[in-house]
């Protein structure tokens, strides 16, 4: 900027608009989403004005939805949803639990390294969500509160999400702003894009930073929340203790050949030794079964997973020659909440299960099912199922697999009364999903094309089977999609009205002659602050234009001011605005201070690397 810009009458509506937009965030008297296509409709109706009508055109009122961002980001999504449809995520999260230990500090790297990595190909708020049960699994298992757990993966997700360019929404933004900015500057400021690993060192960084900084800072910082009231009453596992008395734990036992009991039938040893703890699963051979039939013969070597209380299984194990094994390995899907759990099955009038004997009936082989308790009136029937006969309004306690829920709830002869929450995993799809991932990338490094080597992927996964078109509309963030392609036209009338840089002007007038690396700390700063009282993609598309435009006024490279702000974005720590700090406050039991302590000095080394790294590699 060479001549001092003056207040014009576009620029004045242009702020206007800015303004009613930061105002409809911050407030929330509408949602997000309501509130970006609001804008757009406003900026619309603006440009009807005579004298305001080259404020933007109506081509490019609605170009964001055609935009190379939102197809990546929807992409994005699809791909990831056929990742973790096939079971490969589940796979990874299963092993982070059996490598973790059972320490703070190896727990906190293993869980948040593989969440960052996770989260810098698919949407963080997904990575999160897809480790909340694992990480309860661990708490549960080492005695850790979840709230020393779940702030560290939370914090590495969105960390997680700068290490590519199809890490987040506004990395994913970043190169269509650049392209539209491109069009206004003169044949030799014009900005090159980024490619998908451009960030990766910036990201590695952040997220090597935040993993330290748990491990040191950890102990001092983390709450140690103990468990609600209202969570213990939410947890199904209490429901069932509470009303039914079922309690106890899995463990895994082998038969030893001096164990009475070998070459005994399930149905012979829980009808001979009747201290014997509930058999959930069986191991012989190959073959796991979950649940086993009570026929199932139990023999020398083979691995069973036993239900009760700790003492009550090791006293068994100890007298009967059972070899008491570690944490579950062959049955882990057993404690996986997300496979199995306990369900009620009722028996309704006209039911043809009426006055049958449960050993006629056969629920483990017939249904796989395997009944804890038989709730019957004021009766409950514990132990010695296989002669009970069956009546109307029975209620019947069971451990099965979800999908073995889904399928008995389209039985007539019984309600299912549990919310079964089955979800179809396409294990033999691995192979397909990990072949168009690996497309689309190799197609983005031979094009530079991200939106179509994105969506290549995503259509590949549909076509294999991995997702059905059904299923890839669903995995679609339509919230998400229509917050970007509204904001995006905002952003293209604060460049081209010349908003942005008047506002430049301004900042440069009330900071004056400072260095460069000042400027861009002034605009990180503002990045970060935009992003808690926003949404980072609103605070991305109104930044991104004046980092420019200020960067072009101090001579300095407006590329990188431009990726400044898109980095600076992810700065989200110190309130729990973000989605994934939202979605851990819950579970974790966090206060708006704890994120605030924790988030705090976060915010600081944030800014620290993240500029120390995009000055060093750029």
């Amino acid at each position: 900027m060479t001549e001092s810009l003056t207040l014009t009458t576009e620029i004045i509506v242009v702020l206007g608009i800015l303004a009613f937009t930061i105002y409809l965030f911050v407030s929330e008297v509408v949602r997000v989403d309501v509130a970006a296509v609001s804008v757009m409709v406003v900026l619309g109706l603006t440009t009807l004005i005579p004298g305001l009508d080259s404020l933007i055109s109506s081509e490019k009122l609605f170009s964001g939805f055609s935009s190379n961002a939102v197809i990546s980001v929807m992409a994005v999504m699809i791909i990831g949803a056929g990742l973790d449809k096939t079971g490969l995520m589940s796979r990874l999260a299963a092993l982070i639990l059996k490598k973790g230990g059972k320490t703070e500090n190896r727990i906190i790297p293993m869980v948040s390294g593989t969440v960052a990595f996770i989260s810098s190909f698919m949407q963080n708020i997904g990575a999160a969500a897809l480790f909340l049960p694992v990480v309860s699994r661990i708490s549960g298992r080492t005695n850790i509160p979840m709230s020393r757990l779940l702030m560290p993966m939370g914090f590495c997700a969105i960390l997680g999400g700068t290490a590519t360019m199809i890490g987040s929404s506004p990395l994913i933004l970043l190169n269509d702003l650049v392209i539209s900015a491109n069009q206004t500057m003169p044949e030799g400021q014009k900005m090159e894009t980024f490619g998908l690993f451009s960030v990766t060192p910036i990201g590695i960084a952040l997220v090597a930073a935040g993993i330290l900084y748990f491990i040191f800072a950890g102990r001092f910082i983390l709450p140690a929340v103990s468990e609600t009231a209202a969570q213990r009453t939410s947890r199904a596992s209490d429901y069932f203790e509470r009303v039914y008395g079922i309690q106890g734990e899995l463990r895994e036992a082998r038969v030893t050949v001096d164990s009475p009991m070998a070459g005994m039938s399930i149905h012979q040893v829980e009808s001979t030794y009747e201290d014997t703890p509930m058999i959930l699963s069986l191991f012989s051979g190959d073959v796991v079964k979950v649940p086993p039939d009570r026929e199932e013969m139990i023999w020398v070597n083979t691995v069973v997973g036993l239900m009760g209380e700790p003492e009550q299984i090791e006293q068994f194990c100890e007298e009967y020659g059972w070899e008491l094994k570690g944490e579950p390995d062959r049955f882990a899907d057993v404690l996986n909440s997300q496979h199995s759990g306990i369900g009620e099955v009722v028996i309704p009038p006209g039911s043809s299960l009426i006055g049958k004997q449960i050993v006629d009936v056969k629920p483990r082989r017939s249904f796989g099912t395997n009944i804890l308790q038989i709730y019957r009136s004021e009766q409950v029937i514990q132990r010695n199922f296989r002669d009970v006969v069956l009546k109307a309004g029975d209620t019947l306690v069971v451990h099965a697999s979800w999908r073995d829920l889904a399928k008995l709830s389209r039985n007539r002869d019984v309600v299912v009364a549990t919310e079964h929450k089955y979800e179809e995993v396409r294990s033999d799809k691995v192979r397909y999903a990990t072949i168009f991932f690996a497309l689309a990338l190799i197609l983005f490094f031979l094009t530079d094309k991200l939106s179509i080597s994105l969506f290549a992927g995503a259509l590949g996964m549909v076509l294999s089977g991995v997702l059905t078109i059904d299923e890839a509309y669903e995995a679609v963030s339509w919230q998400t999609v229509f917050l970007l392609a509204s904001l995006i036209p905002l952003g293209i009338a604060v460049d081209q009205s010349g908003t942005a840089a008047w506002i430049a002007q301004g900042i440069l007038a009330i900071v004056g002659d400072v260095p460069i690396w000042v400027l861009q700390t002034v605009v990180a700063g503002l990045a970060t602050f935009f992003t808690l009282v926003m949404s980072n993609i609103g605070a991305t598309v109104l930044l991104v234009p004046l980092a420019i435009n200020i960067a072009l006024a101090v001579g300095a490279d407006p590329a990188i001011f431009a990726l400044t702000v898109a980095i600076s974005t992810s700065n989200s720590f110190l309130i729990p605005t973000h989605q994934v700090n939202a979605l851990l406050m819950g579970p974790g039991g966090y206060s708006v201070a704890d994120f605030m302590r924790a988030g705090g000095l976060m915010t600081l080394i944030f800014l620290i690397v993240s500029l120390s790294m995009i000055n060093l590699v750029f």
